[in-house]
């Protein structure tokens, strides 16, 4: 149990407001959307808020949504960050409130997101008279990779109280990485940057049976597979580490053809902005030279993903001791390393300091080890974990605005 009265009232209020979360959760679970643009999402979310006493306003660009609500005293801005969109994945989970949109859910848990943060608006709308200063409720759409919280910052999110700019910011993710209920943070690097690069290998077409005289791009293509492999055991420092993966590999369309190109699709991930560039360049200069041992070329091409989030180190102490007096010590966990996934709210957190934890969401009877994860078409999340999220949002505000 926690050990301060104070926040066992707030969690169990968040208990007692449970029923809503849940519901919330699972109107947005059944009617999933994907990307920057979430009509639906979107007008359940203003229906949440509509009962508030919570100024709110939409985006231009997309289907964000910002709530501004004002304490009963003069102070800063806090951001608590929820995103929307789901991903292009088809429902096989059997739950009852299953996506009804073919072939999209929401597999990494933006429902749950969105309905903790109403959830914590609705909390917080009842204290505000212990607020000096304002919340801001960001409820963001495209972070499946669309870049969602740039085109917010863009639109001024930060400047939503024009007299006193958000000064800090946190956020939550579910997980079945975690025992349910737990919260885990890290101060520094909490995920990693994302780019996405595709190297096109030109060679020259031919027939299958006289290779010699074509130019064949596939094994180069696939010698560049390789080579990159060793690049990064070879050139990378373990303690800045780097993944690079192949995901997508393309070439020719029959058996007695060789193609004239080859094409090869992956992703890079870093822990640090010198890594990121090195790495990048790295592949590079690994694509075109293989290809020009050949006597070919070959055409790389960068797509910027999301920078690395990075924790502010008093802002992730601040959770795991807030965490630990909601929901006791053994709930409250310092992640030994970072994930190799990425984050848009790694965006806010280049703006300004503030930090992201994940919520453990695994169902009890699985295993956290062997769960299906954030992602898969069978995930499923334990909402008995919300309200434990729902009151760490709530309590972080109260903290930053006492």
């Amino acid at each position: 149990m926690p050990a301060d009265p104070t926040a066992a009232d707030l969690l169990a209020a968040a208990r007692a407001d449970a029923a809503r979360t849940v519901d919330l959760r699972r109107r947005l679970h059944r009617q999933p959307e994907i990307g920057l643009h979430l009509p639906k999402t979107q007008a359940i979310v203003l229906d949440a808020f509509a009962d508030l006493p919570i100024e709110v306003t939409t985006g231009s660009s997309t289907s964000s949504v910002v709530g501004v609500l004002r304490g009963a005293r003069p102070g800063p801005t806090y951001l608590l960050r929820g995103d929307m969109d789901a991903l292009p994945v088809h429902e096989d989970t059997g739950l009852d409130f299953a996506s009804e949109v073919p072939g999209v859910m929401h597999a990494c848990g933006h429902d749950t997101h969105v309905a903790m943060l109403l959830g914590a608006a609705r909390l917080l709308s009842e204290r505000r008279d212990a607020l000096a200063g304002q919340v801001v409720f960001m409820v963001q759409p495209g972070e499946e990779g669309y870049h969602g919280a740039r085109f917010m910052l863009e639109e001024g999110l930060l400047d939503a109280v024009p007299e006193a700019p958000v000064s800090g910011a946190f956020a939550l993710h579910v997980s079945t990485m975690w025992r349910s209920g737990t919260i885990n943070v890290r101060p520094g690097p909490m995920m990693a940057s994302a780019d996405q690069w595709t190297v096109t290998v030109h060679g020259r077409g031919g027939h299958a049976s006289t290779p010699h005289l074509a130019a064949d791009p596939v094994p180069v293509a696939a010698e560049i597979i390789l080579a990159l492999q060793s690049m990064v055991t070879r050139r990378t420092d373990v303690f800045d580490p780097a993944v690079v993966t192949v995901g997508h590999l393309e070439a020719g369309h029959t058996d007695n053809v060789i193609p004239e190109t080859a094409l090869v699709h992956g992703t890079i991930r870093t822990l640090s902005p010198e890594r990121r560039n090195d790495v990048l360049a790295s592949v590079q200069r690994v694509g075109e030279h293989v290809a020009l041992a050949h006597d070919m070329t070959a055409e790389f091409v960068h797509v910027e993903g999301y920078p690395v989030t990075v924790n502010d180190a008093d802002v992730a102490a601040q959770v795991t001791a807030t965490a630990a007096a909601l929901l006791g010590e053994q709930a409250s966990a310092v992640m030994p390393v970072p994930l190799m996934g990425a984050e848009d709210f790694s965006y806010v957190l280049e703006r300004v300091p503030g930090a992201m934890a994940f919520l453990g969401a695994c169902p009890p009877e699985l295993d956290p080890a062997t769960a299906p994860g954030n992602h898969s078409n069978h995930v499923v999340f334990d909402e008995d974990a919300l309200p434990s999220g729902v009151a760490l949002y709530v309590q972080m505000a109260l903290n930053a605005l006492a």
